[in-house]
């Protein structure tokens, strides 16, 4: 897409009302949890990475803060909603709020040196956040487990009657439940005046400064919203597998979620939904087809999404409606 058609397609996105991306969503969901039950662990886990990619396209996406190290929050949401389940109270939903806040706190606290920086400078001090978190995890064995991580805790009934486990539709309505509130509140951050503020900061920070926006205040709010959100995915996750480990904050948490954002395609919201299905369900299938050459099947995917479709799924599809109007 060129800059200006990308314009228009959020502007229209801005704009219009639920459509028929939203409800081919919504019937996917219904469809799997009807017809695929044995499948609904694996499409748990889809919905956890569509709500973290999601959380890095505010940043990313929308806000243009390069950011490498959202396995910082991520890793952060799932240990202290094991933690909380273990030592406070069992209760997820409270659990999965207070994760998000304990997230959103180390977003804050590190945004004030992330955001000073740029380009290459910034994707390293994000990193270096991830990796100091992934180091103190390892070190503070006690809430953490080190190496064996947290598993066996308790999460209690959903609304105390709805039991957890990952084979039953608890799990997946439960999961179903978080993203769309989370999806309903993003959508209606990058509509608000805020999000039209960021957008500008993102296309020209200078001109916004001269207007009189407090671009780094904005800058660093967004930074901070993004980390909740991407610590409501970690603690989500901790909750519906009742396990943690080092796992979740290691690198390849932070690589596999801007992958699949570039799958998907950035600033679009719906490149989250589709770049995350795109990416677990074929990682899943390659690997159960042929466990040892797995990734090569996935990198060149990978490889051929880049080459021809830059601005992700989305994108493509996108350009195929248009293509097919012409005609």
């Amino acid at each position: 897409m060129t800059p200006e058609e990308r314009t228009r397609h959020r502007a229209a996105f801005y704009t219009h009302r639920f459509g028929r991306i939203d409800a081919a969503l919504a019937a996917f969901a219904v469809a799997v949890w009807w017809l695929w039950p044995l499948y609904l662990p694996l499409a748990v886990n889809v919905i956890v990475m569509i709500i973290l990619v999601m959380a890095l396209d505010l940043a990313l996406g929308w806000g243009g803060i390069d950011a490498l190290g959202h396995a910082a929050f991520y890793g952060l949401g799932a240990y202290w909603a094991a933690n909380w389940a273990m030592h406070l109270s069992p209760e997820p939903i409270t659990g999965l709020v207070t994760a998000g806040l304990a997230a959103a706190a180390l977003g804050a606290v590190t945004g004030l040196a992330v955001l000073r920086a740029r380009g290459l400078t910034q994707i390293m001090l994000t990193l270096t956040v991830a990796t100091l978190m992934y180091e103190i995890a390892n070190a503070a064995k006690q809430w953490t487990g080190g190496d064996d991580g947290l598993t066996g805790f308790a999460v209690a009934p959903l609304f105390g009657a709805f039991e957890f486990s990952m084979m039953t539709s608890t799990s997946y309505g439960y999961a179903l439940g978080v993203l769309l509130v989370v999806y309903l509140l993003c959508r209606w951050l990058v509509n608000s005046p805020f999000g039209l503020s960021i957008r500008g900061i993102r296309e020209n920070p200078t001109r916004m400064r001269v207007l009189g926006i407090p671009v780094d205040r904005r800058l660093l709010l967004l930074y901070t919203i993004s980390a909740f959100f991407a610590g409501i995915a970690g603690a989500l996750a901790a909750q519906t597998t009742q396990a943690v480990g080092l796992d979740s904050l290691a690198f390849v948490v932070s690589a596999n979620a801007v992958i699949m954002l570039v799958l998907g395609g950035a600033g679009t919201l719906y490149g989250a939904f589709l770049g995350a299905m795109l990416f677990v369900v074929v990682s899943d299938r390659a690997a159960a087809l042929d466990p040892a050459n797995w990734l090569l099947g996935l990198g060149l995917m990978l490889i051929l999404m880049v080459r021809y479709a830059p601005d992700g799924v989305f994108g493509l599809l996108q350009r195929g409606k248009r293509e097919a109007r012409k005609d």
